[in-house]
């Protein structure tokens, strides 16, 4: 892929200067840069924005302005990155700048100090009553009989320990409390460099903590990952804080569990839908404190947001676009009818990896066979896949590698000029290291016409369409198997959609995977494994 930021064609590079238009009230820092000229109008009004936009080489915007097809239309070829001073893009029409070619950044990292240290003053706020007792002594009452709670020597629970979640486990440390986290994401070296113990399930971590603070993305993985039935996991008289996205933390389960006095507190900044209505549940739930999504609302962070953006988009426009890309400017139509379904099937392999085996320390994707451009993307796609869903900003075909090596992952990338089976496969193979043994998982696939198709699992051959919901099932080598299964699957009014088998010998383990139409619950697929014909069950949304 040609870098996305180059001085316009009809001109000379060498002699000309840059331009950026920053037309959002921010804080932008410094605007002397040789070589480039930055223009900062603060609340510009959009007639003039339109009218002065294709005099420009990039766009800074807060969420003021709304960048749609009229904007992206009138800036003309000239225009190639945009940047948002801050974590959201929705102002921003991602597809079709996309589509137009144009790189579009965020700087999500700016608020991290500022929303690490709202969630510890939650966490505080919540054990000493903070807000009852402000509310209480504006009304008249001198309540003194209120006991709150130490930090000290208490167990911290952290879901998420991305770049937040860490500095949320490093200033509990300071406050002399134990952490642990759980996170299936995150390679074992981590917790070790932070000292901070690691929890194998989310279940584990609840039943052990006093104090739970969330710091993962929303997602369809995470939407309500804290209910009812988790909240009741928890120790009596517990603090819960969710300064993250709400949503994840049931908003009802919370507030049943403070009226009914299991949780001592809780502190929240996030709201499903936000603002409020003045008849939200949380604005009568004792002993909760609320902000107002204040996450990111420091000077500090204000002054960074700015400074971090215009840093970024003049990096781009150089060609760097390691640090925040939120979207991948299209592949050119000779690329892309090149590689035909494997950017598909690199990022379905990437996901389905995510999910048989999140954490993993290396990542090795080979290539068999001869493919007609250089298979780089696919590269970035299978890392899009597999990254998907645990990270705060979204990966793409840009920023995948750089997020890959935050993360810890360990790439290596190989080419067989051999390919025994099929004219061509994309094999992905991840391992991770615990304390007390590595764990590996192989998964391959291949293209017919332009439709992916599955072609390995772990040992073993099979050929399967990667769509929906699979259920990845080993069993010995024995009949009945698959019927007994079936059978059940049946009694639940579950479609089977496709099925293939394998296995290594005869009468040895034997492994058979089935597209579903819908997903399981966690009891059927508990029930699924207690089947004495069935070894182990996992199920992967594709």
């Amino acid at each position: 892929m040609s870098a996305p930021a180059s001085a316009p064609t009809d001109h000379n590079p060498q002699a000309q200067v840059l331009r950026v238009l920053i037309c959002d009230e921010m804080n932008p820092g410094n605007l002397d840069h040789d070589g480039f000229q930055i223009d900062y109008e603060g609340n510009m009004e959009r007639a003039e924005t339109l009218r002065r936009l294709p005099e420009y080489d990039a766009l800074i915007t807060r969420s003021r302005t709304k960048v749609d097809r009229e904007l992206i239309d009138a800036a003309g070829p000239r225009l190639k990155v945009i940047g948002r001073g801050g974590v959201g893009v929705d102002n921003i029409d991602l597809d079709y700048a996309s589509l137009r070619g144009l790189l579009v950044l965020n700087a999500p990292e700016s608020n991290n100090v500022s929303a690490a240290e709202l969630a510890v003053m939650h966490l505080m706020a919540a054990a000493r009553g903070l807000t009852r007792s402000d509310r209480k002594t504006r009304a008249g009452e001198w309540d003194r009989k209120f006991l709150g709670l130490e930090l000290k020597d208490r167990t911290l629970g952290i879901v998420g320990l991305g770049r937040i979640g860490s500095m949320v486990a490093d200033r509990a440390q300071g406050l002399r409390m134990n952490v642990v986290a759980y996170d299936p994401y995150v390679p074992e070296s981590k917790f070790e460099r932070l000292g901070v113990t690691r929890a194998a399930s989310l279940d584990e971590l609840l039943a052990q903590v006093e104090f739970l603070t969330v710091h993962t993305p929303l997602t369809e993985e995470t939407t309500g990952m804290v209910g009812a039935r988790e909240l009741a996991l928890m120790k009596p008289d517990s603090i819960v804080v969710n300064a993250a996205r709400g949503g994840i933390i049931e908003e009802q389960a919370l507030v049943d569990a403070l009226h009914s006095g299991h949780l001592f507190g809780a502190g929240v900044d996030v709201f499903v839908d936000e603002p409020p209505t003045a008849e939200h549940i949380f604005l009568g739930a004792p002993n909760l404190s609320i902000t107002a999504h204040l996450g990111a609302n420091t000077r500090e962070a204000q002054e960074r947001v700015g400074a971090e953006i215009v840093s970024r988009v003049l990096a781009a426009l150089h060609g760097d676009v390691s640090k925040g890309a939120v979207n991948a400017p299209a592949l050119d139509p000779k690329t892309l009818e090149a590689l035909g379904g494997y950017l598909d099937l690199g990022e379905k392999l990437g996901r389905i990896q995510a999910q048989l085996l999140p954490g993993a320390y290396d990542i090795e994707v080979t290539f068999r066979g001869e493919f007609p451009v250089d298979p780089a993307p696919v590269v970035s796609s299978v890392l899009v896949g597999y990254l998907s869903g645990s990270t705060d900003e979204r990966p793409n075909m840009i920023n995948a590698r750089a997020l890959a090596k935050e993360r810890g992952l360990n790439l290596a990338v190989r080419e067989q000029t051999d390919s025994p089976d099929y004219q061509t496969e994309v094999i992905v193979k991840v391992s991770t290291q615990g304390p007390d043994k590595a764990r590996t998982r192989t998964v391959g696939g291949t293209v017919f016409g332009r439709s992916p198709r599955l072609t390995r699992l772990r040992d073993y051959r099979v050929e399967l369409e990667p769509e929906g919901y699979i259920l990845i099932a080993s069993n010995q080598d024995k009949p009945g198997a698959v019927a007994q299964l079936s059978t059940l699957l049946g009694t639940w009014d579950v479609n089977i959609a496709g099925m293939a088998l394998g296995r290594a010998q005869r009468g040895g383990e034997a492994l058979f995977t089935l597209t579903l139409d819908e997903s399981l619950s966690s009891e059927q697929l508990r029930a699924i494994r207690d089947l004495d014909v069935i070894d182990s069950a996992y199920l992967v949304k594709v």
